[in-house]
């Protein structure tokens, strides 16, 4: 596998080192609206970009999650951090959970934002032909981020949620990372783990539901917990990201102060 550096930022400098990863939809730009409230004195966070994202928009790569573990994991070596959390965010999800296959040693703990499951996320007939041509169909995109905050979205937004995800994605990309992270099933690798692991769920959002979320994530790790948010859909480092800060930094933080 070639060695590849994630574009990145650093915001604080805190000793607990904490890895952000997006969605399918965003780069790294899917924090945006979390970073001005993060605590920077306790964490340190590194959000990045996954290849075909971003500034990682034009790099070459098998756009699996288990690639961006260990391109993660590289980067991770770079920046000095011998152990270190995670956190993301629906196909994000499913890349931290491959990390923890990978190198559970090295991991404190680990969020998923409405995570994609280990076990993937089987899509068929027309719910699979809509998220395969939403690489080259934009009102394809739109229709699943509708869908998946409840309908109850301004246009406005959908727009500027769609814009960004044409803008910060590459097509090509976009459509062979669907491929991995909806219809890999690596489960029986972290099932058992005991590292800490908290699923957060938006209760308007009828894909990856708190239901969802407990059949997978709650069965398989014995230290998870789950929050659900009231407010939030799918994304809610835009629906409800005050509500996000506080439920995150609050189960990083129960960590009894572990040195990095």
């Amino acid at each position: 596998m070639e060695s590849f550096v994630l574009p990145h930022e650093v915001h604080g400098d805190g000793a607990h080192k904490v890895f952000a990863v997006h969605g399918w939809f965003a780069d790294r730009s899917a924090y945006a609206t979390v970073l001005p409230d993060l605590d920077r004195t306790a964490f340190t966070y590194a959000p990045v970009d996954l290849r075909g994202y971003g500034e990682a928009r034009d790099a070459t790569g098998s756009y699996t999650t288990a690639e961006a573990a260990a391109d993660l994991l590289e980067l991770a070596d770079r920046l000095g951090w011998a152990r270190f959390s995670v956190i993301g965010h629906s196909m994000g999800g499913a890349v931290a959970q491959r990390l923890l296959a990978l190198a559970p040693h090295r991991l404190r703990r680990i969020v998923g934002v409405s995570p994609v499951p280990a076990s993937g996320l089987p899509l068929a007939g027309e719910q699979g032909a809509l998220f395969t041509d939403a690489a080259h169909r934009p009102e394809n995109r739109r229709a699943i981020i509708d869908f998946t905050t409840g309908g109850r979205r301004p246009a406005a937004w959908l727009d500027r949620m769609v814009a960004r995800s044409l803008d910060r994605s590459d097509a090509k990309a976009f459509r062979v990372w669907l491929d991995s992270w909806a219809g890999e099933d690596f489960h029986a690798e972290v099932a058992g783990s005991a590292v800490p692991a908290l699923a957060v769920a938006g209760e308007l959002d009828p894909a990856l539901s708190p239901a969802v979320l407990r059949e997978t994530w709650m069965s398989w790790y014995p230290r998870a917990h789950l929050v659900s948010l009231p407010g939030a859909g799918h994304y809610a480092m835009d629906e409800t990201p005050l509500e996000l800060i506080r439920v995150v930094e609050d189960f990083l933080r129960t960590d009894g102060g572990e040195p990095a």
